[in-house]
């Protein structure tokens, strides 16, 4: 399937590289079919990747894996949240956190509350919203990223 992004251009994605979001995502429903995708001259080991819509070429989503910038994120989640997903284990599953680029950098945040919890093996995902206030919602990176010490 070829698409227009609104990064990337036209781009071919594979049918084993479709994940798909049975309820959707916050705020967006309607969108259930995503792939992720990130700046090849980057290489693959970049730390923000884009989980883009394929309903809707023109909607990506700059995402990232939290261990990079809070190595202690293990947020508890009733298994009942997760039933979309199929059947998640150390091997199978990818967590990833929204990112908000602002104009000014240094105010760039991730949103540690709502994850995006994908089984990359069925290639099926649903985001969840955390109870309590453990993670929150604007954790700033910035720094993190800028010193290259995220992930320690």
């Amino acid at each position: 399937m070829k698409i227009n992004t609104k990064f990337f251009g036209e781009v071919e994605i594979a049918d084993d590289k479709i994940i798909t979001f049975d309820k959707g995502i916050i705020g967006f429903p309607e969108l259930k079919h995503f792939t992720m995708l990130h700046d090849e001259e980057k290489g693959s080991n970049v730390g923000i990747r884009y989980l883009q819509s394929l309903e809707e070429p023109g909607f990506a989503m700059p995402v990232m894996d939290p261990l990079l910038v809070n190595p202690q994120y293990d947020p508890e989640v009733d298994d009942e949240l997760l039933t979309s997903v199929g059947n998640l284990t150390p091997e199978n599953i990818l967590v990833m956190v929204t990112v908000t680029v602002p104009a000014d950098l240094t105010k760039m945040t991730v949103n540690l509350q709502g994850p995006f919890v994908i089984n990359v093996e069925e290639r099926k995902a649903c985001q969840i919203i955390l109870e309590g206030d453990k993670y929150p919602v604007k954790y700033p990176v910035y720094d993190i990223l800028k010193s290259g010490k995220a992930g320690e």
